[in-house]
């Protein structure tokens, strides 16, 4: 194992200068990958903190997942400091938006032996949470050398994911196995877990984070404040999280949607900050009078697309659709999180890619709660289906609400590991 280790670390070393290059094509689209970028490899100010409870999320989905969880440990551990890293800037971005000054943020570095010791050093966590798939060798087994007892939460590992771990997967075997617990979201996942490598007797089934989600409760008012400045009666859809290749897409099908609605209003949120302005200009060029949430702030009653180009506000704006599509799944991209219209009682619409959320989706198909469409072909004639007909847009809401609530509960069960872990003397490795 060793030798296996020394192998990827001298790979990951010399696809560094790569990695660099990536960083700045995407700096290019994306100024926010330019700055902070010595932090990739464990520069940043010390922060002067010890014991510290940290929580790694990749990018804004991990982190509102993440939110639940995060809140109730802040809660619980009132006096512990909390580092939050992430990957993206997005991702970092939505933890300074919602968490400010409470917690420190930094992004996590490379997987190199001597930046994960750099990170080490400054933050000295007592506890390490990794959220969902980030299974890194030389991260794990740096925790495992200090002793800092490192979780897996909310893990999941999607067929396509194990495959991928190909000719790394003996060296992600023994990284997975040196996890205090791994806390899977399904049977499904923690048969892959085990597969690749979790300990049985450390491994448990806990349900996914994302049904613990908070709905403020000012959501509804909001949205129909909104509503009401852009025309209360209006039939409104939203497209979610979409990708490139997708919006193509779903502006032919509100083309349709307004041949038989022509007040129709489609709330259109690309997934990255890169695509907000191609895709205020495909629309603009489709010939849809368009507006947009940073210049415009709201839609006005003749507005026929709205691109909301700004990060954090999607919730609010499934709050006031009527119909919610949810992108990355006419793409080979695995869908989003359809779990945030759901809770809303806002019906849900997919296309044929959600290999990445599957158990999810299907239980919100089989309780009636969502649709599944073949191809895009489909989506402007079910998206016009469900608007013109107000009970059948009420039956998948109330299914998709009820749906939501019945799986809560992963977030209490996380913290109950939690406990067990911080409350195991050190040199042990057990949740007891």
């Amino acid at each position: 194992m060793r030798l296996r280790r020394f192998i990827y670390t001298v790979t990951m070393y010399l696809l560094t200068p790569v990695i660099l290059y990536r960083l700045a094509i995407r700096g290019l689209r994306y100024p926010e990958y330019f700055s902070r970028w010595r932090e990739r490899f464990g520069f940043f100010r010390d922060p002067k903190i010890r014991d510290s409870i940290w929580i790694h999320a990749v990018s804004m989905g991990e982190v509102n997942a993440a939110m639940p969880l995060i809140d109730a440990l802040m809660k619980r551990y009132a006096d512990t400091p909390f580092v939050i890293t992430t990957v993206t800037p997005t991702g970092s971005e939505r933890v300074r938006r919602v968490y400010g000054e409470r917690v420190f943020n930094v992004y996590l570095p490379y997987d190199l032996p001597a930046s994960i010791r750099r990170f080490l050093e400054r933050v000295r966590p007592r506890l390490a949470v990794v959220m969902e798939t980030e299974i890194w060798p030389n991260l794990f087994f740096e925790c495992q050398a200090r002793s800092i007892p490192l979780i897996v939460a909310n893990a999941r590992l999607s067929e396509k994911s194990f495959r991928g771990y190909g000719p790394v997967r003996p060296l992600a075997k023994s990284a997975l196995a040196s996890a205090r617990y791994v806390a899977a979201q399904s049977a499904t996942d923690a048969g892959r877990l085990r597969d690749l490598g979790a300990e049985p007797e450390r491994l448990g089934i806990f349900g996914n984070l994302k049904y613990d989600m908070s709905v403020p409760a000012e959501l509804d008012a909001q949205a129909h404040q909104m509503r009401a400045t852009w025309g209360a009666r209006r039939p409104v859809w939203i497209a979610a999280s979409t990708h490139e290749g997708e919006e193509e897409s779903v502006l032919e099908a509100h083309a349709a949607v307004l041949h038989r609605f022509p007040d129709a209003l489609l709330l259109l949120v690309p997934r990255h900050p890169e695509r907000f302005k191609p895709v205020v200009q495909e629309c603009r060029e489709a010939g849809f009078a368009t507006r947009t949430r940073s210049e415009d702030r709201m839609a006005a009653s003749d507005t026929q697309c709205f691109v909301i180009d700004t990060l954090g506000e999607l919730l609010r704006f499934y709050a006031a659709a009527d119909v919610a599509f949810v992108g990355g799944s006419l793409v080979p991209i695995g869908g989003h999180n359809v779990l945030e219209p759901a809770a809303l009682s806002v019906p849900v619409v997919v296309g044929p890619q959600t290999f990445n959320f599957v158990e999810i989706t299907a239980s919100l198909i089989d309780a009636g709660a969502a649709l599944r469409i073949a191809d895009a072909d489909e989506l402007g004639a079910t998206v016009i289906e469900l608007l013109a007909d107000a009970p059948l847009r009420k039956r998948l809401g109330t299914a998709a609400r009820a749906a939501f609530e019945r799986e809560q509960g992963g977030v209490l069960r996380t913290l109950e590991i939690v406990a067990r872990v911080l409350d195991t003397p050190a040199g042990t490795n057990s949740a007891g």
